[in-house]
């Protein structure tokens, strides 16, 4: 959460730190009390990684729950979704509860089940978590974030849910891969109006630039290929959920680093490849079109705040929410509703 007009947004619990992003700015006023309940979007964790490195809670909601726009778009751009950051899962379904719904101009949205606030009164009974972890190595994870995350699930027994270690028979680069691509062509096209102006050009972050300039050498197979290997990625989620209710993994691969770093370039000793690389650990949920709670699970020794993703089966998002709120009411510092 950074830009050349207001500079960049310091984390709640150290001004030296990030904030992340891009909701950043709105989990650090949550952190702080400087707002009851904020909103955002999602496309490659915006809700869910700042909400990890304030200590709040940050919603994805399941594709088409929330409607967006007006955009010009409002078919192919499905994969960034609208949603609530709260300091209580309560706060959270209080605005999921005002956000969701179908609307006539998001052709794509569907109607909401009821309220979800009130689905908070009937407690969760417990369930069943895959853990993923770093993916039987694959992700590059900073040490001391699945120590954190383990413990959460410690937690999480003690609200009658048992968590088991899991790694799917997937190929996760080329499921990384077709993740880029899909980015690409949506963001990267998205941005190409300002890209064609020389002078709104200069304006824009390199990284957007980036974006732009893959976007214009991709091909239709390309998009193709990636739209089929997403659709692989959604049936492996469903025959997880065949076995479990949840699926579970870290919100972020780094701790809050130092705000004038804008991107890490290595992780656990790993180069990273592109400015979102490090971030690829919150790609999963948005290419299953699934609802992905942040729930925050303490800080290490250097006082830097963490979460874990609680991912569920695609419109299965007050089951998240309620097993969200079995496990806050575990925790010794809760914030409560505001």
């Amino acid at each position: 959460t950074y830009n050349s007009v207001f500079g960049p947004t310091l984390n709640a619990f150290d001004p030296l730190l990030t904030a992340g992003g891009s909701s950043g700015g709105a989990a650090v006023a949550l952190a702080l009390d400087m707002l009851p309940v904020a909103d955002g979007s999602d496309f490659g964790g915006s809700l869910r990684n700042p909400a990890a490195y304030n200590n709040v809670y940050g919603f994805r909601p399941s594709q088409g729950l929330v409607p967006a726009g007006p955009d010009i778009d409002v078919f192919h751009a499905q994969m960034g979704v609208e949603g609530p950051m709260g300091r209580s899962v309560r706060d959270i379904a209080l605005l999921l509860d005002e956000q969701a719904g179908h609307h006539p101009r998001a052709p794509l949205s569907h109607d909401k089940q009821g309220s979800f606030l009130d689905g908070l009164s009937t407690k969760a009974t417990g369930g069943r978590i895959a853990w993923l972890g770093d993916l039987g190595g694959h992700l590059p994870i900073e040490p001391g974030i699945l120590d954190l995350c383990q413990a959460a699930l410690v937690r999480f027994a003690d609200a009658s849910f048992q968590s088991e270690a899991l790694v799917p028979d997937v190929d996760f680069e080329a499921l990384w891969q077709a993740f880029v691509t899909l980015r690409q062509a949506s963001s990267g096209c998205a941005l190409k109006v300002h890209y064609d102006d020389p002078a709104r050009r200069n304006l824009l972050k390199p990284e957007a630039v980036w974006e732009v300039e893959q976007a214009m050498r991709l091909t239709a197979p390309e998009i193709h290929a990636a739209t089929v290997r997403r659709s692989s990625w959604h049936r492996t989620l469903l025959s997880i959920f065949d076995r479990f209710d949840l699926v579970a993994l870290p919100t972020a691969q780094v701790f809050p680093f130092e705000v004038a770093t804008h991107w890490p370039r290595e992780v656990a000793g790993r180069a990273m490849d592109s400015y979102h690389r490090w971030m690829q650990v919150s790609a999963f949920a948005t290419l299953g079109g699934c609802p992905a709670l942040n729930v925050p699970v303490g800080f290490d020794s250097k006082g830097r705040p963490m979460g874990m993703q609680l991912i569920g089966r695609p419109r299965g998002d007050l089951a998240v929410l309620k097993a969200g709120a079995a496990y806050e009411a575990t925790l010794p510092w809760q914030a409560g509703a505001s």
